[in-house]
């Protein structure tokens, strides 16, 4: 509590949310002051196992401003449910799912499989990845279905939910997804409002994760920044699970998650924070400042 009590002091130092953000116009005709640089903190999974809801409450007890990002068809969504009501500052999320990509523990929808066939392999569970979801052509009323399914769920959880955003990247990762995903649901979506994403400590080794935070907090831009964390503990639990996807595996997925957690809430990274007045902010504060209106979609 000591280390959370001082993580605290240290990064909420200028965390507020000013009156004037991302370059608005100054009528005055005073010169403007510099744009000051914004950080979103968002971790995503929460729910996907017990290991990564409790490496989740680590960072949460710090008070580190974050913005957690919920898999509302996983089994241990709940347990996260009861985690974010005694954390209400925290911003929470629907990580809107459509995989499930590790061997010997799947998910699938919560709609039922009967329900939502295209999206389901022949055990019934999501498709590991998205190349195989999309080669299986998905009804795309199935998707929409299914995805409407996780949010209803999520708003009936007794959770205050701020955004989406997609795990894997795959409602987004096809056009005709994305426009299933875009449809009017009353909920921010992260990456629509500008966010510079940067995220190298997913890529660096658990040795290296704090390093590699502090180099991305040295380089941010003035502006709206995004980091995609993914955080756990190494245990046995995390340790037992295998990706299924070909494509750049992430080895030893459990030590690379501690990582990431250990990297969080290091001295380092807050010093870093410090010294370069980052603001750290979450996805709730940004979308109460501008509005959904202010939505736009990325660049592709």
């Amino acid at each position: 509590m000591a280390l959370g009590r001082q993580l605290l002091a240290m990064l909420l130092l200028g965390a507020s949310f000013p009156r004037s953000v991302l370059g608005q116009a100054d009528v005055s005709g005073r010169v403007p002051a510099p744009e000051p640089v914004y950080l979103l903190i968002r971790s995503d999974d929460a729910g996907m196992t017990h290991s990564v809801n409790m490496a989740l409450q680590r960072l949460m007890d710090t008070g580190l401003p974050v913005s957690v990002s919920v898999m509302f068809a996983c089994p241990w969504y709940q347990e996260t449910v009861e985690i974010l009501k005694r954390h209400p500052a925290v911003a929470v999320g629907i990580h809107l799912t459509l995989n499930s990509e590790w061997k010997n523990y799947r998910w699938g929808p919560v709609t039922g499989r009967e329900a939502v066939p295209t999206l389901v392999d022949a055990d019934g569970y999501f498709f590991q990845s998205a190349d195989a979801l999309y080669r299986n052509h998905p009804d795309l009323r199935e998707i929409e279905k299914e995805l409407r399914a996780q949010i209803a769920r999520a708003l009936r959880s007794g959770v205050k939910i701020d955004y989406v955003d997609y795990h894997m990247g795959t409602a987004t990762r096809y056009p005709e997804f994305r426009e299933v995903t875009e449809r009017e649901h009353g909920l921010g979506m992260s990456e629509y409002f500008g966010e510079k994403e940067d995220t190298p400590q997913y890529w660096a080794a658990p040795s290296l994760k704090a390093d590699s935070l502090v180099a991305m907090v040295d380089r941010l831009q003035p502006g709206v920044n995004l980091v995609v964390t993914h955080v756990g503990l190494d245990d046995p639990e995390l340790g037992a699970l295998l990706d299924m996807n070909t494509d750049q595996p992430l080895p030893d997925m459990s030590k690379n998650r501690q990582g990431e957690l250990d990297a969080l809430t290091s001295q380092r990274f807050a010093g870093a924070v410090k010294a370069r007045n980052v603001r750290l902010i979450t996805y709730r504060e940004l979308i109460a400042k501008h509005g959904l209106n202010a939505m736009r979609r990325p660049a592709e």
